[in-house]
């Protein structure tokens, strides 16, 4: 059995023990030994005593020794920081709304083109003729009506005449009357001027219905124009869609449809989009929606090149997406020569209103016990407490922070091993380190 590593333990165990949990008695044993000299607690009186106060200075050995930085806060432009891209102005497919085959020769993608220019020619084949057609059908139908208002003074005339000839019957009539009851004329001369005066009466109402259809001719003739006039504008609206251009000045996305191919309503002419003036977007967390506001201008730099460019923020969105709850901005950019792209990278700072803030650094930041970011900060009595604080923008010298006193005493160096209420001593930093 080997004496020597047992004794080595016990002796191992010995030391630890008086180090621990007897530490008075081996400090005091070192002290007489003069192997240790501890800075005792002392009381000074005050060099001024005037008032005959006294200031007890008390021992720092028990106290947890922190590293810690006197902030003032300073006025900054708290820009909003987003990541977004960049995006074409207007962007549309130019597609056909008829059928015929391409009788134009195809214009290459990244040509430039103006609003109007032609880009697809399709083939006109019958619609000339079938235009022929339909204003013909116009010119029958407004000689139709002519006829039909030349009628009119005809079927009025009529019925005056039967009228008139219903008055004249009318008169005849009273007179035989008359002459029947004085005993000058016959019972049958009686009956037949009453029979004159029916037939004039049927002679009216012929006469009124002739004069009804005379102005219900005009009528079927005006709905006959009506009807052909929408067979004309139909017919040149057809010869219109034949030629295919370009709504707005832009640049092709992809080459025009090629030379005899058959398109169909919806078919694909050509892409084109509009760089001029370009667009930002991005997408704005709702804790800092409230920050921007339309108009305000806005700078950014591309991720291709690092350039920077300005704008004006010319949209911000009222609903925010459901699945991110973030809010769309745009921002409208010049890009007179078109060298930036669709679809660029791009780091966005808008600006907004200006605010106080500390630049500390970021291992100065620590969590409470519920998860709130913050510092630890001193008060008088060099007695720590925690801050929750905003995270403003981070930088290469550190991150600014809000939501914190204009002068505070951060602790940067052992905030993790201190909690609220403890006394530190505290070892200042100057800012120049």
């Amino acid at each position: 059995m080997r004496i020597l590593p047992i004794l080595s333990a016990l002796l191992v165990a010995v030391i630890f023990y008086f180090a621990i949990f007897d530490r008075a008695t081996t400090l005091a044993f070192m002290e007489r030994q003069g192997w240790y000299s501890p800075a005792a607690e002392t009381v000074a009186e005050n060099d001024a005593a005037a008032d005959g106060e006294n200031v007890t200075i008390q021992s720092t050995d028990n106290l947890i020794k922190v590293v810690v930085r006197r902030s003032e806060a300073q006025s900054i432009d708290s820009a909003v920081i987003l990541r977004g891209q960049t995006e074409a102005d207007r962007q549309v497919d130019v597609r056909a709304e008829t059928s015929a085959t391409v009788v134009s020769e195809p214009l290459p993608k990244g040509t430039f083109v103006e609003k109007g220019q032609l880009m697809c020619q399709l083939d006109p084949g019958t619609r000339e003729a079938s235009l022929a057609e339909a204003r013909a059908r116009l010119s029958e139908a407004k000689s139709r009506r002519a006829e039909a208002e030349s009628r009119v003074p005809e079927s009025r005339a009529r019925v005056v005449e039967a009228q008139a000839r219903l008055e004249e019957a009318r008169v005849n009539q009273n007179a035989a009357s008359r002459l029947s009851e004085d005993g000058f004329a016959s019972t049958n001369r009686v009956k037949t001027t009453e029979a004159l005066v029916a037939a004039a009466e049927a002679g009216v109402e012929a006469a009124n219905s002739g004069l009804s259809a005379a102005r219900s001719g005009i009528d079927s003739a005006d709905a006959g124009i009506e009807s052909a006039q929408a067979g004309v504008a139909a017919a040149e609206k057809e010869i219109t869609r034949l030629q295919i251009t370009a709504p707005f000045a832009g640049l092709l996305e992809s080459d025009t449809t090629e030379l005899g191919s058959l398109m169909q309503p919806g078919s694909l002419c050509a892409n084109i989009i509009q760089l001029d003036p370009i667009k930002l977007v991005a997408y704005v967390p709702e804790t800092e929606v409230d920050r921007i506001q339309t108009g305000a201008m806005a700078g950014a730099r591309l991720a291709a090149g690092g350039e920077e460019v300005r704008g004006a923020v010319t949209f911000l969105s009222k609903s925010a997406d459901p699945t991110t709850r973030t809010f769309r901005v745009e921002i409208k950019i010049p890009n007179p020569d078109l060298h930036i792209r669709d679809g660029q990278t791009a780091e966005i700072l808008i600006s907004a209103d200006g605010a106080k803030a500390h630049l500390l650094p970021g291992s100065a930041l620590t969590l409470s016990n519920d998860g709130t970011l913050g510092l630890r900060l001193l008060d008088e009595d060099a007695r720590v407490m925690f801050a929750p604080v905003n995270f403003l923008r981070d930088t290469a010298e550190g991150v600014w922070l809000t939501g914190l006193p204009d002068n505070i005493d951060v602790v940067i160096v052992g905030q993790e091993y201190v909690t609220d209420g403890v006394q530190v001593a505290p070892t200042y930093q100057e800012l120049s380190q």
